[in-house]
């Protein structure tokens, strides 16, 4: 059995394993728990009672949290000539098409996010292997293929965040650092939480919000009392 670092000790030693904390209290707990010497990230871990093999009971959506994430995130555009120009006095970190498209057939993935058009999506669908594998394919459902390029960019510099159910009916996403004070990482939790909530399917029965933990990157788990989301 792995030994638990003294530091490991104290943390845990801060956190009741059998007590649910509302969004404040389990913002601060795990700012107070953080040990790690760089800005870590804060995470929230969601287990949702839905069967994602089901069409009908996918949860997938898009988010700009209020406070940002703390992350500097690389934007690639994939865009016609005319529209290359928008894209840059967006903030656009990376510009182009073709050029781009061969960089990446040849395996480079440097970004973050990849945002294009409706009409080159042509071009941008045989990239698909290597994009999917690593959640960059563009969708029209998280905003990033779209003829409002300057908008799509600027949002998620801002803080958008797009999230999706994985296979075992779970979600994980990052709303902030430990840098930021509690109340904007309760505010960011809360934003992301309140979407998910909203996005319920029809076809998901029983409880829906079945368990949400958030962390830090190196800290124990502090469980959320799902209760209080109400």
């Amino acid at each position: 059995m792995p030994k638990i670092s003294k530091k490991r000790k104290q943390a845990l030693a801060k956190v009741d394993q059998s007590k649910s904390y509302n969004l404040a209290d389990a913002a601060k707990i795990v700012k107070d728990i953080t040990t790690a010497k760089f800005d870590a990230s804060v995470d929230l871990s969601i287990r949702l009672g839905v069967d994602p093999r089901k069409a009908n009971q996918m949860v997938r959506g898009v988010v700009t949290l209020p406070h940002g994430t703390g992350k500097t995130k690389k934007v690639l555009v994939l865009c016609t000539p005319d529209k290359e120009a928008e894209a840059k006095e967006a903030g656009a970190d990376f510009v182009g098409l073709d050029d781009y498209i061969q960089k990446i057939e040849q395996g480079w993935t440097d970004i973050d996010v990849v945002i294009t058009m409706p009409s080159v999506m042509g071009k941008v669908g045989k990239l698909g292997k290597v994009l999917g594998p690593r959640n960059l394919m563009p969708n029209p459902k998280t905003g990033t293929v779209t003829t409002d390029i300057a908008k799509a960019v600027t949002e998620v510099k801002a803080g958008k965040i797009d999230f999706k159910v994985d296979k075992q009916g779970s979600i994980h996403a990052s709303v902030g650092k430990v840098s930021f004070d509690s109340k904007q990482i309760a505010e960011n939790a809360n934003e992301l939480l309140h979407t998910i909530i909203k996005l319920k399917p029809s076809a998901a029965k029983g409880t829906y919000m079945k368990s949400v933990y958030m962390s830090s990157t190196m800290s124990p788990s502090v469980q959320i009392d799902t209760k209080s989301l109400s």
